[in-house]
C-alpha cells in the first residue's frame, strides 16, 4: 500500500503542487521565527556575556536623583574605598543620560529614544576598555566628546570639527575629540552615543562626584564571590551589586524573556496561515479522492480493507508533508538570514553571529508540516474508504446523504449561535469579557466554515443574474459551476474568509480607535502647539522659560508632573500655569473656579472629588515631595480629562518642594494660531534644539494615529502568508475542477463556447468565489471589531464605532483581483483543452 501511495503522488505531482506550496509556506514561517528568535537570543547573549568578561561585580544605584533627603547615586569616596578592598584590580565609574546630535542641518541623528550620553573612563593607559577608538582619542577637557562610528559618518563629522549636542537642557557646542566603535545596544538599536569627559557627563546627568553605576575588576587569583562579599557592606541602601556572572545570566534571561513575545507573535501568525492551508490540503485530498474512485474501488474489490484505503491516502499525505517540510525549513533558514539583514536595513543592528539552526527548529518544522497534512488529508481518506467497490466500479460518486447534510449545517449552526451569544455577552461585560469574546469568535468561526456550504447557494443566487445580465452565458455556467459541489466552494471560500475576518476585525478596531484618540486630541488641545523631548524624556525648566519669552506667544502652560500626600493617600498631580492652562487646555469647570488656582488654591478632576467625598471650600491636609507639610483649599470642580492629572495646582504652589520639576510637555497657544512663521519662532526660542520637538495639532494627531497606522500595517504584513495561501487554494480547486470538467468543457467548445467565453467562465467562477469568501469574512470580522471595542469603551472618551467603508472596499476589489489572478493558469489550460480529446476523457 506504501508503494501506491508512493506512485500516486508521483502520478500526481502537478495536482499536489499547490499543496506542497501552502505547507511549505507554513513550515517557513514556524522554522523562520525559531531560527531567527535563536539566533537573536545568542548573539545578545554572547554579547552580553563578553561585555562582563572583565567584570567580577557590577554595582548599579537606584537613588531618586530629586530627593534631596538621599545621596544621588554612588559618590567619589565610595568608588575610593571599593578601590582600596583586597583582590581589586581597579574600580570604573559610569553615569549616563539622553544626549542628542545634531547633523549638519541641525536634525536629530537617530531615534530621539536610543541617543544616549556617558562618560569616558580612561584607565591606566589612558583607555577606556568599553570604547575601542578608530580616530584620535576620548574626551579629556570640558569641550570635549568623542562619537560612535554611525553617528560621525551621519553626520559627516571628523575629529576636530564642531559638534552641536543637546541634552535635557540648552544646546551646546563641544569639539570632537574621536570616533569610537561599541556593542553598545542603544547604537545597535539606531541610536547615538556622545561620550564626555567624567566632570562634564556627571554635571549634565547626576551630580559631580557621584556615578550610576560601578564595575569592578579583580587581580589575578582573587575570588569574585569574595570581592562581593566585601563590596556589598560599604554601599548605601538603594545600590545593589552582582558578580558579572551572575550579571550577565541575568542579562541572558532577559533576552530570553524580551525575545519570547515576538517568538510567540510570529508563531500565531504562523499557526493562522498553517490553520488556512488545512483547507487547502483537505481540498487537494477530497478531488484526488473523488477522482480515484474507480482504481480505490478496485483496490477494494482484489482485497483491500477500508483500514488500508485510509492508510494509504494518510501515507500520500505523509509524504507530501515530508516533502514540503524540508524544502520550507530550508527556505525558513533563508527567511531568517533575510529577517536579519532586514533589521540592519532598518538601523537595528544585530550582533555578530552564526546563524542558529538547532533541533527544535527541525524537529518542529517536520512535525508540523507531516501533522497538519497528514491531519488534513484524514477526513477525505476515511470518505475514501466508505464508498462501495460496486457504486466506484460503476462510476456512481458517493454523495452527501440528507442526513449528513442535516447534520452538518445543524451542528454549524449550533456552533455559530453559541459563539454569536458569547461574543455578545464579552461584549456585554466590558473589559472583563474579552476571554470571553476570544471563545466566542473561536465558536463562531468553526461554525461559520461549517455552515459555508450551505450559505453559498443562496449567497451566490443573489449576484447570478447580475453575471448573466453583464457575462451572458460565461456568466450562467460560472454561477452553477461556483455551487455545483458546494462542500468545496466552501472549503476554498473558507480559507478567504479566515484571513479576511482578522484583517476586517484589526482594521474595524483600528479605524475605531484612532478616529477616538484623534477626536479626543482635537477635542482636548486647545493648544497651537506641543513641545516635548525626542527621547520621551523631560523638559528642562529652561525650555519653559524660552517659550515664555518667545515673540507671538499668547498663552504658554507646562503639563508638570507632581505629587502629594493627602490623608496617607498618594495624589498625582499636575503643575500648570494658573490663567493659561485653560487656554490651551480644554478644562470644563463643574463647581467653583479656576481663577483660584492663581490663589494658590487646587482644583481637583470630578471623580476624584466624589470618591474622595472633596467638595469646593474644603482644606485638605497636604504633604509635598519633600516631605514638608501644609494645606491646600479646593478652589474647582473639573471634569475628568486624559491630559490632565486628577489634581491642578500652580507651578509656584509646589517650586519649593521639587528639587527639579518633572515637565514632560509644555503647550502654547500662539496669536495668530498655526502658521510656519510661529513655529520658527519656537523653534528659535529653544536654541534650535534637535533634540526637542514643536509639534501642530497634525503632528499630535499623527504621534497617535500613526502608531496604530503601523501596527495594524504590522498586523497585516503577518497575515499576508495566510492570504497568500487562501490563493493557492483558490487555484489548486479551479485547476482540478477543470480538470474533472473536461468532458463538459469539451463539449461546450463542441456546440459552440469560444475559447474567450470559457476563460470568462472560469475567471468568474473564482472570482465569485473569491468574493463570497471576502464577504463572510469581512462580515464576520466587523461583527467581531464591534465586540472587542466594546470592551475597552469606558477607557477611551469618545469612543464610537467606526466601519472603515474604503478599506472594505479595498478587501473586496483585492478578493476579486485575487480571482482573476488565481484563474489565469486554470483558465488559460481550460481554454486550450482539444475538444476532441476532451469529450473522449473520462
Amino acid at each position: 500500500m506504501f508503494r501506491t501511495a508512493l506512485r500516486n503522488v508521483l502520478a500526481h505531482k502537478a495536482r499536489l503542487l499547490m499543496t506542497v506550496l501552502a505547507v511549505m509556506l507554513g513550515v517557513a514561517f514556524v522554522s523562520g521565527t525559531l531560527v531567527f528568535t535563536d539566533t537573536l537570543s545568542n548573539a545578545f547573549r554572547n554579547q552580553s556575556a563578553k561585555s562582563y568578561d572583565d567584570v567580577a561585580v557590577a554595582v548599579t544605584s537606584y537613588a531618586d536623583a530629586n530627593d534631596a533627603k538621599q545621596e544621588p547615586g554612588l559618590s567619589q569616596a565610595t568608588v575610593d574605598r571599593i578601590g582600596k578592598l583586597e583582590g581589586v584590580a581597579s574600580v570604573t565609574g559610569r553615569v549616563d543620560g539622553f544626549a542628542g546630535v545634531a547633523d549638519p542641518d541641525g536634525k536629530l541623528i537617530g531615534v530621539g529614544w536610543s541617543n544616549k550620553g556617558a562618560n569616558f573612563a580612561p584607565g591606566k593607559g589612558g583607555k577606556d576598555s568599553a570604547y575601542d577608538f578608530t580616530e584620535g582619542s576620548g574626551p579629556v577637557k570640558d569641550d570635549q566628546i568623542a562619537l560612535d562610528k554611525d553617528t560621525a559618518a551621519k553626520g559627516a563629522y571628523q575629529v576636530g570639527d564642531t559638534v552641536r549636542v543637546a541634552t535635557n537642557g540648552p544646546v551646546k557646542e563641544y569639539t570632537l575629540a574621536g570616533v569610537f566603535t561599541t556593542d553598545d545596544g542603544a547604537v545597535n538599536a539606531g541610536g547615538s552615543l556622545v561620550l564626555f569627559d567624567t566632570s562634564v557627563a556627571q554635571k549634565l546627568y547626576l551630580k559631580p562626584g557621584y556615578f550610576t553605576s560601578l564595575t569592578v575588576t579583580a587581580a589575578p587569583g582573587a575570588d569574585d564571590s569574595r570581592i562581593l562579599d566585601a563590596v556589598e557592606p560599604l554601599l548605601p541602601e538603594n545600590a545593589e551589586a552582582q558578580t558579572g556572572a551572575a550579571l550577565a545570566d541575568e542579562q541572558a534571561k532577559s533576552i530570553e524573556e524580551g525575545l519570547s513575545g515576538l517568538n510567540q507573535m510570529l508563531l500565531g501568525f504562523a499557526g493562522i496561515a498553517l490553520f488556512v492551508g488545512v483547507f487547502l490540503i483537505s481540498n487537494t485530498f477530497t478531488m484526488l479522492v473523488a477522482q480515484r474512485t474507480k482504481e480505490l474501488a478496485l483496490m477494494r474489490a482484489v482485497g483491500a480493507s477500508r483500514k488500508q484505503i485510509t492508510r494509504s491516502v494518510l501515507a500520500e499525505a505523509g509524504v507530501v508533508g515530508l516533502v514540503a517540510s524540508v524544502v520550507g525549513f530550508a527556505l525558513g533558514i533563508g527567511l531568517a538570514a533575510g529577517l536579519r539583514s532586514g533589521m540592519a536595513a532598518f538601523g537595528m543592528k544585530v550582533p555578530d553571529g552564526p546563524l542558529v539552526i538547532g533541533t527544535t527548529p527541525l524537529l518542529s518544522a517536520l512535525g508540523v508540516g507531516v501533522l497538519i497534512t497528514m491531519l488534513a488529508a484524514w477526513l477525505p481518506g476515511r470518505r475514501a474508504a466508505k464508498i462501495p467497490p460496486v457504486a466506484a466500479m460503476s462510476s456512481v460518486h458517493a454523495v452527501a446523504t440528507t442526513k449528513s447534510l442535516v447534520v452538518r449545517n445543524s451542528i454549524g449552526g449550533f456552533l455559530t449561535a453559541a459563539g454569536a451569544a458569547l461574543i455578545v455577552a464579552g461584549a456585554a461585560a466590558g473589559s472583563d469579557g474579552r476571554w470571553t469574546i476570544a471563545g466566542g469568535a473561536f465558536l463562531a468561526l468553526v461554525g461559520v466554515i461549517v455552515l459555508i456550504p450551505l450559505l453559498s447557494r443562496p449567497v451566490i443566487a443573489l449576484v447570478r443574474p447580475l453575471l448573466i445580465s453583464a457575462f451572458g452565458v460565461s456568466g450562467k455556467l460560472a454561477s452553477q459551476n461556483a455551487v455545483r459541489n458546494p462542500r468545496r466552494t466552501g472549503a476554498t471560500a473558507s480559507a478567504l474568509a479566515i484571513g479576511l475576518t482578522l484583517v476586517t476585525g484589526l482594521s474595524v478596531l483600528g479605524v475605531t480607535v484612532g478616529t477616538a484618540l484623534d477626536k479626543m486630541t482635537t477635542d482636548q488641545i486647545k493648544a497651537d502647539y506641543m513641545v516635548v523631548m525626542a527621547s520621551g524624556g523631560d523638559l528642562d525648566q529652561s525650555a519653559l522659560a524660552a517659550l515664555e519669552k518667545a515673540p507671538g506667544v499668547a498663552a504658554v502652560s507646562p503639563q508638570q508632573s507632581a505629587y502629594f500626600e493627602i490623608k496617607d493617600e498618594f495624589v498625582s498631580a499636575s503643575a500648570i500655569t494658573p490663567g493659561d492652562i485653560e487656554r490651551v487646555l480644554k478644562v470644563e469647570v463643574v463647581n467653583g473656579s479656576l481663577d483660584s488656582l492663581g490663589d494658590g488654591r487646587i482644583a481637583v478632576a470630578e471623580k476624584t472629588a466624589a470618591k474622595q467625598g472633596w467638595k469646593v471650600g474644603d482644606t485638605l491636609p497636604v504633604t509635598f515631595n519633600d516631605d514638608k507639610k501644609g494645606s491646600l483649599k479646593v478652589g474647582a470642580v473639573y471634569k475628568d480629562s486624559e491630559f490632565l492629572s486628577p489634581v491642578l495646582v500652580d507651578t509656584k504652589v509646589v517650586a519649593p518642594h521639587e528639587t527639579k520639576p518633572y515637565i514632560p510637555q509644555i503647550f502654547v497657544t500662539m496669536d495668530g494660531g498655526q502658521t510656519a512663521a510661529n513655529e520658527k519662532a519656537l523653534v528659535n526660542a529653544l536654541g534650535d534644539n534637535p533634540a526637542i520637538n514643536v509639534m501642530d495639532k497634525q503632528d499630535i494627531r499623527d504621534q497617535f494615529g500613526g502608531m496604530i497606522n503601523m501596527m495594524l500595517n504590522i498586523m497585516y504584513g503577518l497575515l499576508a502568508m495566510a492570504l497568500i495561501i487562501a490563493v493557492l487554494g483558490v487555484v489548486n480547486t479551479l485547476a482540478m475542477s477543470v480538470f474533472e470538467r473536461q468532458q463538459e468543457i469539451g463539449m461546450l467548445r463542441a456546440i459552440g463556447l469560444d475559447r474567450r467565453r470559457v476563460k470568462r467562465m472560469v475567471r468568474l467562477e473564482a472570482v465569485v468565489i473569491s468574493v463570497f469568501g471576502a464577504v463572510v469574512g469581512i462580515g464576520l470580522g466587523s461583527f467581531l471589531g464591534w465586540a472587542i471595542g466594546q470592551t475597552i469603551k469606558s477607557d477611551l472618551p469618545g469612543y464610537a464605532l467606526v466601519i472603515p467603508w474604503d478599506r472594505i472596499g479595498i478587501f473586496l476589489v483585492l478578493a476579486a483581483l485575487v480571482g482573476v489572478l488565481a484563474a489565469m493558469w486554470p483558465a488559460r489550460s481550460a481554454a486550450r483543452l482539444n475538444m476532441l480529446n476532451a469529450i473522449k476523457a473520462e
